[in-house]
């Protein structure tokens, strides 16, 4: 078992067949044994039934006779011819019967041994059957029956001893003459023996071979003398009816039949079951392509387990694909947070180093308002580069779904056209332009406004960093044909060159160069776009781009009119601010000190009156017992947050303008600062002009 364990599964399969077909041979050869052993049983059993019908037959034949000769042996007139011999009486009471006892031969012997009368029949010309030695027995035996060979042929010979009727069973008188019987076993009487036999006989010398043959019984008789010499031979051949010659045949034929099936079986295993184990071990050691091409092709599992293979192969180099892709995103990633920390301690650096020039108290205003200008632009900087990095995390976190919704494409395109217009530095002589659509959309359109937006001031703020002179060129227009609506944002630019088309879109990589360092930043604007963009189902590419020459970008929405709305341009009702005083009482929600002294600061310019709440607890106290004319609200306190603070407020005031400061400005932010009652948000870091712009409309309103 052990040494059976060591081969190969090919090697098992064929031991297999081996010993089952062995095991088969086995069982077929016993079975042909069985049924050579079977049929001569029943044909040793057939002749022996035949020997005794042969034998029967013989005795039977030869009753009539025997009891002629018996009812003759013992008859008075018999006695009396033995004395007187008169030859008359033998021919009319003896003789003349020949015929009717059907024998050849009719002799009677006295005492003396003499023959003293005979009769014969035919052409039988023998006179005397018996010698001295025979009459001598027979004056003992009173009955015997022999066989003698005749020049005409084998003849049976009855004998007995003649005694008077009152004597029938020979035991009372003494014999007193000898009377015999011949029969010529003549082709006449082996017709009738054949016929009542149902076989064949044949006479054959005494030393004459027994000749068997395989369809047939054969049954010999020994013929012999009275002193029980072999004259002669009578062979019976009887068909041999129960014969076994099919039962062998189909023997052969299955032997023959699971030869050819145990070659086609040790054909087909190496072709199964050999070549493609050959090819699995093939494949698993060298991973060869060939073997697992050839190993796909074969039905079953073999196929299966190609497939599998392939499968695997194709998994494999995905694998060192992605191994390769994990490896260089590392690789990214370390230049990333290398140019992240140069990108963020530049503006730092930039924000200390004036903020600590500022300090010096003998700098002129001019000196100081260069100062001051650097810190504020330094520090816009560096709240986009934080922003970029929160966005990029967001989305990658899959926080960000689309906010769908009735967008008036028209109005939005313009008034993203004035908002930038009015950013472009007054250093960049560039003309702003917008390609107005020859064919307006009749209905406003479903998407995310927000996001849209952010995708057209991403790839135009772009485009303007990088154009000193020229123009920057945006439109749109719907294509029928695909039904989408396509925006193109074209500049004459810095250009990119050929070999970075392919990474432009990638996180983590920046277009190296001068004017790539000169105007900084991480590069994740178009990374942000492009993950916009298919987040609204759409695609971006860069059409054409060259060194020097400027570049073309595009992408496409899916265009879904809001057929809802009603046709015309909706004018948005204008707010009649009025003028305040600055005797309005502010509640400060803030529990950082920092940012308190900031907003104080920023308040007093206003003379606004301010009170401090440093957590939302304390703001519900201070709102119940003071007037108070608007909250500035943080979102992130101890004790109670700003969420808590506003709905504690409402449930009392529902009026109260509460603004909302927050860290962040996303959609979901929004959407979940106005559900909490806010009035209003602004976001941090906070710009003083938009905050008193947010003061003096809501204390306007309230007016």
């Amino acid at each position: 078992m052990l040494k059976a364990n060591n081969l190969s599964t090919y090697s098992k399969s064929l031991l297999l067949i081996t010993l089952s077909s062995f095991s088969f041979i086995v069982l077929l050869f016993s079975l042909y044994y069985y049924i050579l052993k079977e049929e001569k049983e029943v044909r040793k059993s057939s002749a022996y039934q035949f020997e005794k019908e042969v034998n029967s037959l013989l005795i039977l034949n030869s009753e009539s006779h025997v009891s002629i000769i018996s009812d003759i042996s013992y008859w008075d007139e018999l006695v009396k011819f033995t004395r007187n011999e008169n030859q008359k009486w033998f021919y009319q009471s003896i003789g003349s019967a020949i015929d009717v006892y059907r024998v050849e031969y009719l002799g009677v012997y006295n005492l003396k041994n003499k023959l003293v009368g005979h009769a014969t029949r035919n052409n039988f010309k023998t006179q005397s059957l018996v010698t001295e030695g025979f009459l001598n027995k027979l004056y003992k035996k009173k009955y015997i029956k022999y066989y003698t060979q005749t020049p005409e042929g084998v003849v049976e010979v009855f004998g007995a001893t003649i005694h008077p009727s009152n004597d029938p069973l020979k035991t009372k008188t003494e014999p007193a003459g000898y009377f015999i019987m011949g029969r010529l076993l003549e082709d006449s009487y082996i017709k009738d023996l054949e016929k009542i036999s149902g076989s064949k006989i044949v006479f054959l010398d005494k030393n004459h071979p027994i000749e068997e043959t395989p369809n047939d019984i054969e049954v010999v008789t020994k013929l012999r003398d009275w002193e029980n010499n072999t004259v002669a031979q009578m062979q019976f051949n009887r068909p041999f009816t129960v014969s076994f010659a099919k039962a062998k045949t189909i023997l052969n034929i299955i032997l023959a039949v699971f030869m050819i099936n145990l070659v086609i079986t040790v054909f087909y295993s190496r072709k199964w079951l050999y070549l493609p184990l050959r090819l699995i071990t093939k494949t698993l050691e060298t991973g060869n392509k060939k073997s697992i091409a050839l190993l796909r092709k074969i039905p079953g599992e073999f196929g299966y387990i190609g497939n599998l293979f392939f499968e695997n192969n194709a998994q494999k180099v995905q694998l060192e694909i992605a191994k390769e892709k994990a490896e260089e995103s590392n690789r990214l990633k370390a230049s990333f947070l290398t140019n992240l920390s140069h990108e963020i301690r530049t503006p730092m650096n930039a924000i200390v180093g004036f903020a600590d020039l500022l300090k010096n108290k003998d700098l002129t205003d001019e000196e100081r308002k260069e100062y001051i200008d650097v810190i504020d632009q330094s520090g816009s900087n560096l709240v986009s580069i934080i922003d970029d990095l929160i966005e990029m995390s967001r989305i990658d976190s899959k926080l960000i779904t689309p906010n769908y919704g009735s967008v008036n494409l028209e109005d939005c395109v313009h008034e993203l056209y004035k908002s930038i217009k009015i950013t472009i530095p007054k250093d960049k002589a560039i003309d702003f332009i917008i390609t107005e659509c020859t064919l307006p959309l009749k209905h406003n359109i479903i998407t995310d406004e927000i996001k849209l937006k952010q995708i057209i001031i991403n790839l135009i703020t772009n485009a303007i960093k990088f154009t000193d002179e020229g123009f920057v060129r945006f439109g749109y227009y719907l294509n029928k044909e695909t039904k989408k609506i396509e925006f193109r944002i074209e500049d004459t630019g810095l250009g990119i060159d050929i070999k970075h088309h392919d990474i432009i879109f990638d996180r983590f990589k920046r277009v190296e160069g001068d004017y790539s360092i000169k105007v900084g930043g991480l590069g994740l604007g178009l990374s942000i776009s492009k993950a916009y963009v298919e987040m609204l189902g759409g695609e971006i590419e860069l059409v054409k781009s060259k060194l020097g020459k400027g570049s073309v970008f595009k992408f496409t929405i899916p265009y879904k009119p809001d057929e809802s709305d009603k046709k015309g341009v909706e004018v948005e009702e204008k707010i009649d601010i009025k003028e305040i005083d600055g005797s309005e009482t502010i509640l400060i929600a803030e529990d950082d000190n920092i940012n308190f002294l900031l907003l104080e600061k920023i308040m007093k310019l206003k003379h606004y009156n301010i009170i401090r709440a440093k957590n939302g607890e304390e703001a519900i106290l201070l709102a119940k017992n003071n007037t108070i004319d608007l909250i500035l609200m943080d979102i992130k306190m101890p004790v109670l947050s700003g969420y808590d603070a506003t709905l504690a407020i409402r449930k009392k005031d529902k009026k109260i303008p509460i603004i909302a400061q927050t860290a962040y400005s996303t959609l979901e932010e929004v959407n979940e600062i106005m559900k909490a009652g806010f009035t209003d948000y602004i976001s941090k870091p906070i710009n003083k002009e938009s905050l008193f712009l947010l003061l003096k409309k809501h204390l306007s309103e309230k007016k």
